[in-house]
C-alpha cells in the first residue's frame, strides 16, 4: 500500500477520519461526518493522483543479435584474382583463380609446397614479410607471366596473400622500350648512310668522278626519303593513339573514297596500278569515319598488296555490306602468303617477315601498326588470313553511319568490336 498511495496519502487520510470522527462525537451528526469523511478521502485520491510523480514505463532490453559468422572460402571466392590464406605454414584457403594458377591441391598443403618459387618462400615464411611490401614472381603460372605478391597478417595470426597479375603492365613497357629501340635503329641507319657518302664525296677524286657523284647522291635522296616515310609515319601513329577515344561522326562514302585511291596507286604505280580491280556491291552505307584516315588505311592495305603481290597478278578490292548490316572491305593479293606464325605479329611495330625485303620496297615497319590503330578508333575490326603460295586478305570491318545515334553512344555500343584476329 504505502508504494501505490505514498506516505503522505496515507497521513492525509488518517488525519481526515480523526476529524470525522471528532464530529460525530461532538456534534452528533454522524451522516455529517460520514459525508466529511468520504468527501476528504476522495480528495486526498484525487490529490495523489495528479501530484505524486509517476514512474516511467522501462522497456524491456532488446535481445542483442549477433552477425552470422563469415564464411571465408564464399568471401576470398568473390576475388577475381588469386588469394590464399595461411596458417601455421600451410594453404587452410584458396579461391577458384588461386587452385587454377597453382593447382587444386594445395588446399592443406605447406605453402613453400603450394607455390613453387624461390623468391616466395622467404617471404612467406618470414613474420616481417608484411613490412617489406610487395614482391616480383616472374614464371610463376607460365615462363612468360609476371606476379606480384602482397602479404598481410590478421590479428587472428592468419595471413592472406593476394596476387596480381602484372604481365599485362610489364608487356606494354617492353612494347614501348622496343619502340624506342627500333624507331631510333630505323632512323640511325639511313642517317648512317648519309653522313658516309658526304664524307665520301668531300673527296675531292669521288667528287669529281661526275657517274659516282651520281650514283651516290641517289643513294643519299633515297635514304632522305626513307627517313623522311618513317617520320611521317610516327608522327601519324602518335595523332592516331591521341585520338583514339575521339570517335569519329562523320559520313564517309566508302565506295567513292575506293575509286579515289585506287586513282592515286595507280597514277603512282603505272604497271602494278592496271592490276586493280574493283568489286564494288550497290547500296552500301555510309560508314562514321575520319576520311581522312580511312583513305590511309586503303592507301596501306592496297600498297602492300601490290608491293608483296606476284607482278601483273590481280589486287581485289572489295567492298560490300555483310548479313550483320556491317561494312566490310577486303583486299586480296595473289602473292607468296605469309607463314601462319607470322599472322599475329603483322601489326605490331616494326616487325617484318622480311626485314631486307621490306626496306628496299620502301616499308617503314608501321604501316599495318597505322591501319590496326585506325580500325581500333572506328570501332572496327581488322582481320589478316594468309596461305602460302596463294596470297594474303587484308579485311576491315566497320560500323555503319547511325544519325540518329550520338558519338559518346556510338562510342560504348561498339566498345566490344574492336578487335583483332588473325588466321593462317
Amino acid at each position: 500500500m504505502p508504494n501505490a498511495f505514498g506516505i503522505r496519502t496515507l497521513t492525509a487520510i488518517a488525519m481526515m477520519l480523526i476529524v470525522a470522527v471528532a464530529i460525530a462525537v461532538i456534534d452528533g451528526a454522524v451522516q455529517t461526518s460520514l459525508i466529511a469523511l468520504v468527501g476528504g478521502i476522495a480528495a486526498v485520491l484525487v490529490s495523489a493522483g495528479t501530484g505524486e510523480p509517476t514512474a516511467e514505463p522501462v522497456e524491456p532490453p532488446k535481445p542483442s543479435r549477433k552477425p552470422p559468422p563469415v564464411d571465408i572460402d564464399e568471401m576470398i571466392e568473390a576475388i577475381i584474382e588469386p588469394v590464399l590464406i595461411i596458417g601455421e605454414g600451410r594453404v587452410a584457403h584458396a579461391n577458384s583463380a588461386a587452385r587454377s594458377l597453382l593447382g587444386g591441391h594445395i588446399v592443406g598443403e605447406d605453402v613453400r609446397l603450394a607455390i613453387r618459387h624461390p623468391a616466395s618462400v622467404e617471404y612467406l615464411t618470414s613474420s616481417r614479410s608484411a613490412n617489406h611490401g610487395p614482391i616480383n614472381l616472374v614464371g610463376l603460372g607460365t615462363l612468360d607471366q609476371r606476379w606480384e605478391m602482397r602479404a598481410t597478417s590478421m590479428s587472428d595470426g592468419l595471413r592472406v596473400v593476394h596476387l596480381i597479375n602484372q604481365t599485362g603492365s610489364y608487356a606494354a613497357e617492353r612494347m614501348r622500350v622496343d619502340f624506342v629501340a627500333n624507331a631510333s635503329h630505323e632512323l640511325r641507319t639511313p642517317l648512317a648512310s648519309i653522313l658516309g657518302f658526304v664524307e665520301t664525296l668531300s673527296d675531292d677524286k669521288a667528287g669529281e668522278d661526275p657517274d659516282v657523284r651520281k650514283r651516290f647522291l641517289k643513294v643519299m635522296f633515297d635514304e632522305a626519303r626513307r627517313m623522311q616515310r618513317l617520320i611521317e609515319d610516327l608522327i601519324s601513329l602518335s595523332r592516331i593513339e591521341a585520338e583514339k577515344y575521339r570517335v569519329p561522326a562523320t559520313p564517309v562514302d566508302l565506295a567513292e573514297l575506293i575509286e579515289e585511291v585506287q586513282g592515286e596507286l595507280a597514277d603512282v604505280h603505272d604497271r602494278r596500278g592496271l592490276d586493280l580491280v574493283a568489286q564494288i556491291d550497290a547500296g552500301v552505307p555510309p560508314v562514321a569515319g575520319d576520311r581522312a584516315q580511312l583513305s590511309q588505311v586503303l592507301h596501306n592495305l592496297i600498297g602492300n598488296a601490290m608491293k608483296y603481290g606476284k607482278a601483273a597478278t590481280p589486287i581485289t578490292v572489295r567492298l560490300w555490306k555483310d548479313q550483320t548490316n556491317m561494312v566490310r572491305i577486303s583486299v586480296t593479293d595473289e602473292g607468296e602468303g605469309i607463314a601462319p606464325e607470322h599472322l599475329p605479329r603483322l601489326t605490331e611495330r616494326f616487325y617484318r617477315v622480311d626485314a631486307g625485303r621490306s626496306r628496299s620496297l620502301g616499308g617503314t615497319g608501321l604501316g599495318l601498326a597505322i591501319v590496326k590503330h585506325i580500325i581500333e578508333r572506328h570501332r572496327g575490326r581488322l582481320d589478316l588470313n594468309s596461305s602460302l603460295g596463294k596470297g594474303t586478305t587484308a579485311s576491315v570491318l566497320l560500323p555503319p553511319f547511325n544519325p540518329g545515334i550520338p558519338e559518346s553512344l556510338s562510342s560504348k555500343s561498339h566498345e566490344n568490336v574492336t578487335e583483332q584476329s588473325v588466321s593462317g
